[in-house]
């Protein structure tokens, strides 16, 4: 204090007060041409077909336009969400996500139902308008601003696209090997497209001249499709290539014009063992690595969705097939976190990866913390190798959509704790039906007995309810299951 009580530093608080202002009406002069602060968080939804990627990316949009119910989600709790606005993707030459089309078909007043199957490659940027925490020392920027864009980058494409990183590091005869094992394989257990493909393959010389119109190529790839899709549609995953299931924009491309063939190492070069093999490292230098490094390389976190019943209902091959099939899939990609130097020399790396098991909701609560096992047995190798490289992971059961509510019934002094819903199928949609789906398997059995090449699961087949969607309001946020835990986890640190 001085002589006349005035503080001393009252000259140096003015002066600095003074300069703060200038620093802002600084600011403000050149925020015209200096854009906001802006970050971009790239998540990458991987997932097997029917895994529920559409529906989980429609979710997600929806709740975080509308994050009233997304309560485990900081940043909506705290109301630090001032906006979400669905915006053009930088690149211009990819098809936009369709997100209001699958809205409208999810919660449609007329006949709501589950958005048909991916059959192409599709972007979304969701631009969140994330105010900063007040108690942040850094609440404002050097413009005032307590205010920042992040924008949220998703990509949505066919499942069987995804399968096709597992060929990545083979070669045609490596790859025809694994194949035509599995399919003489498939013709000893009386599966009649493989049968059809041996015999076919059997007449035909592969060593033979081969030209643009031999109809031994075409008619040889299109039972070999046929093959695929008939295994697919009893469950299984690793069918490859992918793109003959959801060929997208590669429809009658003569680059899907190929298929196994026995090794013909002396065949010469215009032949159609050497044509096929040509066309299959065409296939991934033209399709599966572009797919990869322009879409999936660059992603910052990860969630990994699994359709856990779908795997138990189809049985122990199935089942294990899914399992061979992920853990592929999840070693192309490559966890970690992103320092400058390790970006530098090693290139980016996956921050977080959630594993969740999807359609939570089909099943009571008394159930989940049970469904939320599986991802982690199923993939155990793929979290410990994301453990050990440093990335965050986490498991849990999710219902990005909750179509159904909890119901107990008693019958002779037993209470069943089972779900209500609109169940598939039914003719009358105004009535909801009570379905008590029992208790889920031990994970630990269940991999047992599919890795013993079991052909059934010894309790029995195991089945599940199919539910459907139901009309909801535009203006009421969507109904979940833990939703909002997921992306805390995924993207909170970056709001």
């Amino acid at each position: 204090m001085g002589r006349n009580g005035q503080n001393q530093g009252a000259p140096w608080e003015a002066w600095a007060s003074r300069g703060a202002a200038e620093w802002r009406r600084a600011g403000k002069a050149v925020e015209t041409v200096i854009p906001d602060l802006e970050r971009v968080i790239r998540l990458g939804v991987t997932g097997l077909s029917r895994a529920g990627k559409t529906v989980f990316i429609t979710s997600l949009v929806a709740s975080l336009k509308n994050s009233r119910n997304m309560v485990v989600l900081a940043a909506a709790r705290e109301g630090r969400i001032k906006a979400a606005n669905l915006e053009f993707h930088p690149e211009h030459t990819i098809p936009r996500f369709p997100f209001e089309d699958h809205l409208h078909t999810m919660i449609s007043q007329d006949k709501p139902d589950w958005p048909l199957p991916t059959k192409g490659l599709s972007k979304l940027r969701l631009s969140l308008r994330i105010r900063r925490k007040s108690r942040d020392w850094l609440a404002k920027d050097w413009l005032g601003r307590d205010e920042e864009t992040v924008h949220l980058d998703i990509i949505d494409f066919p499942g069987e696209w995804l399968i096709d990183l597992t060929m990545m590091n083979k070669n045609f005869t490596s790859w025809s090997v694994e194949r035509l094992e599995r399919i003489t394989f498939d013709a000893l257990d009386g599966r009649e497209k493989a049968m059809t493909y041996l015999k076919q393959l059997k007449r035909i010389n592969i060593e033979a001249k081969l030209n643009e119109s031999n109809e031994d190529a075409q008619s040889l790839a299109k039972t070999f499709t046929a093959y695929l899709k008939a295994l697919k549609e009893d469950g299984y995953s690793r069918c490859t290539p992918g793109r003959f299931l959801q060929p997208g924009d590669l429809e009658n491309a003569a680059v899907l014009t190929f298929a196994p063939l026995h090794s013909r190492d002396q065949a010469d070069k215009g032949s159609l063992y050497k044509k096929f093999e040509s066309r299959f490292e065409e296939y991934k230098k033209q399709v599966i690595q572009p797919f990869f490094e322009n879409h999936l390389s660059k992603i910052d976190r990860q969630v990994v969705l699994v359709d856990v019943m779908a795997a138990i209902e189809a049985g122990p091959g199935p089942f294990e097939d899914q399992r061979k099939a992920m853990k592929d899939i999840l070693s192309i990609f490559q966890p970690g976190r992103n320092l400058w130097p390790t970006q530098l020399f090693q290139g980016h790396k996956v921050e977080k990866i959630l594993f969740a098991a999807t359609k939570a909701d089909h099943l009571h609560h008394s159930q989940h913390s049970r469904l939320s096992t599986y991802p982690g047995g199923v993939l155990r190798e793929s979290v410990q190798r994301a453990d050990d490289k440093g990335a965050k992971t986490r498991v849990m059961s999710i219902a990005a959509l909750r179509v159904t509510k909890e119901h107990t019934v008693t019958q002779d002094s037993v209470n069943y704790e089972g779900v209500c819903g609109w169940l598939a199928g039914k003719d009358d949609g105004r009535q909801r039906w009570f379905e008590y789906p029992g208790t889920l398997p031990d994970i630990g059995a269940l991999l047992k007995e599919a890795r013993q090449g079991e052909k059934e699961w010894r309790h029995g087949p195991q089945s599940f309810p199919k539910f459907q969607p139901e009309p909801q309001s535009r203006e009421q946020p969507l109904p979940h299951i833990r939703l909002d835990q997921a992306l805390e986890f995924l993207i909170g640190d970056l709001l």
